[in-house]
């Protein structure tokens, strides 16, 4: 009998169905019954991760700890169970198509034709049970992305087929999520095109053991019994999935339909604890039942797509819930210019989010000096906080003409330059500063009491970085470099200290930020517009 459980998450009918948060919310479930529990992603794209995708393609490219880029799906499996995600938890059809032409060119088929099956299929079997052979999880949860179908994601079903004959009887099981749509004209649900899903799943030799089915409307006794009649699953492996206010309702909604007793039941495992959401709860109850709003302008040029920004908007629910707020996020793009714009009224904090290129790089220097000189609490993440230098290197030093050679190669007063290891790099793909670096805090300094620490590791996704030669005549003028990198002695942190809170760093908290540990740096941003809504 294998050590480790195996969960396969599959998709039907329709995309952006939440395969990644019906995967956190059941490992939530097993994590708090006691089982040690992770979930990892395979995406059936050829690019090698989402690090050279456009925001808009893609939505926002999560970063691990060891320096993966990863799907954003891997944010929402850390936010859920506060346990850092790695390398391992990520799989796309360009990682394995990658290392099977690498053995290839090696020699290590021994002169035989490379082909799907075996050698991608047995590729992608490795790649799954990675975590799995680590010996540190009970159960590890597969989310295969895409739907049911696809054509590119049939290597990755066949695999799990193979996968589950090989672990044997008890230790693996498929999770099939699909849509039961509401036909208003005939005003009833409709079970067809789940069925037809399943038979898609099951003419690829894989049987669907648990259906997870999103819908509109509940589900009835009779409903329940076509699906389990039809799909040939047990009826208690029916469940349903409503749409909720908010997806860390979820859990609590999976623990009501008895989605982890199906589960354990199905792998043959203990069921001795009941889940323990008490925390989870208490998070909830703090989030749903604020009181007071703040408003905080989110200046970015990707506001179309809110995925794009998805680990900064959990970070502000997270920090929001922590302060008894809530937080009305109120999108700013940044090509539009920020002081005529008739949104900048009554905001109480203002997020200069991420990015690259130079699209609507303006817009963000003018927030952040509406920010500025208005006193309004600030905090510039990654490009935010370069922005946030050139800004007062051209309103407070003089230096008119100052900017990022990202955007100005030939800049007289190159503020924010191209590290020296980044200058002769060619190919863009995974080749900036990524994952976790250490950084150093000035004692007494804002972001020193923010943490409560003097040492502190963070997140890095980027290429270009504070000038080192401009420092001293920064801090001459009152902007404060109150965090460096102590390898590289590169600056991480800026601060303006006459003012109620400006904060620009060149990492990424929002990739940190969870239930369990909202970040302290959002927190604190919270609570200082939290102030300033209470002075207007």
């Amino acid at each position: 009998m294998a050590n480790t459980k195996y969960i396969f998450v599959t998709g039907g009918v329709s995309s952006s169905l939440g395969k990644g948060i019906i995967a956190a919310s059941l490992a939530k479930l097993l994590q708090s019954r006691g089982y040690k529990t992770t979930i990892q992603k395979l995406d059936p794209y050829i690019n090698i991760d989402p690090g050279t995708l456009n925001p808009y393609e893609h939505g926002e490219c999560f970063v691990t700890e060891d320096g993966a880029e990863t799907d954003l799906d891997l944010g929402h499996y850390e936010r859920f169970l506060n346990v850092n995600t790695s390398q391992a938890n990520n799989v796309t059809t360009g990682k394995i198509y990658q290392s099977v032409i690498e053995k290839e060119r090696r020699g290590d088929y021994l002169g035989k034709t490379v082909q799907v099956i075996p050698h991608i299929t047995n590729e992608i079997k490795e790649r799954i049970q990675i975590l799995g052979n680590s010996g540190e999880y009970d159960i590890i949860i597969t989310e295969i992305g895409g739907t049911v179908g696809d054509i590119e994601s049939l290597p990755y079903i066949e695999a799990v087929r193979q996968l589950k004959w090989e672990l044997g009887d008890y230790n693996s099981l498929v999770i099939h999520l699909t849509l039961v749509p509401y036909l208003a004209a005939a005003k009833e649900l409709k079970t067809k095109p789940t069925q037809h899903s399943v038979k898609t799943l099951m003419e690829s030799g894989v049987a669907a053991d648990i259906l997870v089915c999103r819908t509109e409307h509940d589900l009835s006794e009779d409903l329940r019994n076509k699906l389990a009649r039809f799909c040939n699953v047990k009826r208690k492996a029916v469940i349903e999935s409503k749409d909720a206010s908010t997806i860390y309702d979820v859990p609590n909604m999976m623990m009501k339909e008895g989605l982890d007793v199906i589960t354990l039941a199905q792998l043959n495992l203990p069921q001795d604890t009941s889940p323990d959401l008490t925390k989870w709860n208490k998070f909830l109850q703090k989030f749903k039942n604020a009181t007071e709003v703040v408003n905080i302008g989110l200046v970015g040029k990707y506001i179309e797509l809110q995925d794009s920004y998805k680990s900064i908007l959990e970070s502000f629910i997270h920090a929001g819930a922590e302060n008894d707020v809530k937080v009305n996020v109120i999108n700013i793009h940044s090509e539009f210019i920020f002081k005529n714009n008739p949104e900048t009224k009554n905001l109480h904090g203002i997020l200069v989010a991420p990015g690259f290129g130079e699209r609507g790089i303006e817009g963000k220097i003018e927030a952040v000096k509406f920010a500025r000189e208005n006193k309004i609490p600030f905090f510039g993440i990654c490009l935010g906080m370069q922005m946030a230098v050139i800004e007062f290197s051209r309103n407070v030093l003089g230096l008119k003409d100052a900017n990022s050679t990202e955007m100005n190669p030939n800049t007289p007063h190159p503020v924010i330059d191209l590290m020296d290891n980044q200058k002769n790099i060619t190919d863009l793909g995974g080749t900036m500063r990524l994952g976790a670096w250490e950084c150093e805090l000035k004692e007494g300094s804002l972001s020193n009491q923010i943490y409560n620490a003097e040492m502190i590791s963070e997140r890095h996704r980027h290429r270009y970085e504070l000038n080192n030669k401009y420092v001293s005549k920064l801090e001459e003028n009152n902007m404060l470099c109150t965090g460096i990198n102590p390898k590289t002695q590169l600056i991480e942190v800026v601060e303006l200290p006459n003012h109620p809170w400006f904060v620009g760093v060149q990492y990424h908290p929002e990739y940190k930020s969870t239930v369990a540990q909202p970040h302290p740096l959002f927190v604190s941003f919270i609570e200082a517009a939290k102030k300033q809504a209470q002075i207007a």
